[in-house]
């Protein structure tokens, strides 16, 4: 026991114990020739291998009944201890030497005490801590946002899904008949809830792929997925699919569904409406007034129609740069495809015009808009990526009502910080082309920036105070 542990008022009469076994970092070590002695004559003890560690002989009792000699912190000679010169002869360990004491074995010295820790350490901790906690928890929340704002069902879009790309017929067949027996294995009847009762809304589609993916209109069913109603897919068999929105596109005017079970669905073929002729024979099918598996014919009336249909607001608002015809469209046709004599879905029907009244009140009149293939691509592939669509903005507010003497866009505001503002637009600013496509009215405008993506750089012929200029405009986007 050393003095730090011994009581200084120890009773002399209380030896410290002979210790029975090695102490614990030590083992003896004989000579080679036990019988060989050292250079003093003293017979050669046992030594301690302590593994390079400062080392010193352990507790024994002296012959004189002294208290055991202590090699670090012991009593000094003012106490009566022996003082014993230290010899070096090898690192970790003490040599013989002279004295009354005889080599004695080594043990480790004791580990040094650890040190205390200020106290300020403790609250720094505390408060490192809490901020860790509170940055981990708006990371976690930021990330739990991001994924539950991409609600896609691909990473890659429509190069991830498994469509048709042969047209399934030749262009030269010039059948309709022809066309209806390859087109209606791809229709299907879309029937959708609204304010709580079923088949409130009823419309069309068309199967885009064999993942089960059905591409139909928004307003077919944004009762239903706004009140998480019920939407039912019926196939040409008349069989019964439950569906479900990946997402859709006010916009645009589209919606991707999906559907489980869809095995037996043939995709339709995509096709490209900008091949397509004033004139031409297209075929369009659907479910007008209910009744499904339709099929009207006719032929293309215009193309880059630019066409408007109202909603609650202008984010709701759509804007088509149409293929028109004069194929039979009526309501429960929306979302059913138009489609080229080659079998090749080349719109999506989504609107008629009217003599007046409410759409229900009046039927197809010849004057019939499908959305442009090259548009469903584009926004079904963002739908399908991240469960939403963006469209492009400028920043202004434009004129669309008539504007008999006007012919042009003219901007009514400039909001600030905004594409339209950074390219040097002004309110009055009349805009009369686009990429070097004729304006002629505020529709025409949004439907032509419309037809863009954000990021998008456009050229823009403006008319300011008489003279003409051309500005270029980087799109911005807006998720609708």
């Amino acid at each position: 026991m050393s003095d730090e542990q011994r009581p200084d008022d120890q009773a002399p009469d209380q030896q410290p114990e002979e210790p029975t076994q090695p102490l614990a970092g030590w083992r003896a070590a004989e000579p080679a020739d036990r019988s060989s002695a050292q250079p003093d004559g003293r017979p050669y003890g046992a030594d301690a291998a302590t593994d390079g560690m400062l080392a010193g002989p352990p507790p024994h009792r002296s012959a004189d009944g002294e208290p055991p000699h202590q090699p670090h912190g012991g009593p000094g000679p003012e106490q009566g201890a022996p003082t014993v010169p230290l010899q070096h002869p090898g690192p970790g360990w003490f040599g013989p030497g002279p004295g009354p004491y005889p080599p004695r074995p080594m043990y480790a010295a004791p580990p040094p005490r650890a040190r205390r820790l200020p106290l300020w350490v403790w609250p720094a901790v505390a408060c490192l801590a809490l901020v860790v906690g509170v940055l981990g928890g708006l990371a976690g929340g930021a990330l739990q946002d991001e994924l539950a704002s991409q609600r896609g069902t691909n990473d890659n879009g429509l190069g991830g899904v498994r469509t048709r790309a042969a047209a399934p017929l030749d262009a030269e067949n010039g059948s309709v008949a022809a066309v209806a027996q390859a087109l209606l294995p791809s229709t299907v009847q879309i029937v959708a809830e609204v304010d709580g009762r079923a088949g409130g809304a009823t419309g069309s589609g068309f199967v885009l792929d064999r993942d089960g993916h059905i591409v139909t209109n928004n307003h077919v069913v944004a009762p239903a997925a706004e009140d998480d109603g019920v939407i039912t897919v019926i196939d040409q068999a008349g069989q019964r699919l439950d569906a479900k929105v990946v997402g859709r596109s006010p916009v645009y005017d589209l919606a991707v569904l999906s559907v489980d079970g869809a095995g037996g669905l043939e995709p339709a073929a995509l096709g490209a409406s900008q091949a397509l002729n004033v004139g031409e024979s297209v075929v369009a099918f659907g479910a007008p007034l209910g009744l499904s598996q339709t099929v009207t014919s006719g032929i293309v009336s215009a193309l880059n129609r630019p066409v408007t249909t109202s909603g609650e607001s202008d984010d709701e608002s759509s804007y088509i740069n149409a293929v028109q015809t004069d194929a039979a469209i009526n309501p429960g046709n929306s979302g059913g495809p138009l489609v080229n004599l080659s079998g090749e879905v080349v719109g999506v029907n989504s609107a008629i015009a009217t003599t007046g009244g409410a759409t229900r009140d009046s039927g197809n009149i010849g004057v019939g808009f499908a959305i442009p293939i090259e548009q469903v691509r584009t926004t079904v592939d963002q739908i399908l990526r991240t469960g939403r669509a963006e469209y492009p903005v400028i920043g202004a507010q434009v004129r669309t009502g008539a504007e008999p003497d006007s012919d042009g866009a003219t901007i009514t505001e400039v909001m600030p910080d905004t594409p339209a503002a950074r390219a040097g637009l002004e309110a009055d600013d009349v805009i009369v082309a686009v990429d070097d496509l004729p304006v002629s009215d505020g529709i025409a405008l949004i439907v032509a920036i419309r037809t863009h993506l954000p990021g998008e750089t456009v050229e823009m012929a403006v008319v300011r105070d008489g003279e003409e200029r051309v500005v270029e405009v980087e799109l911005d986007g807006k998720v609708g």
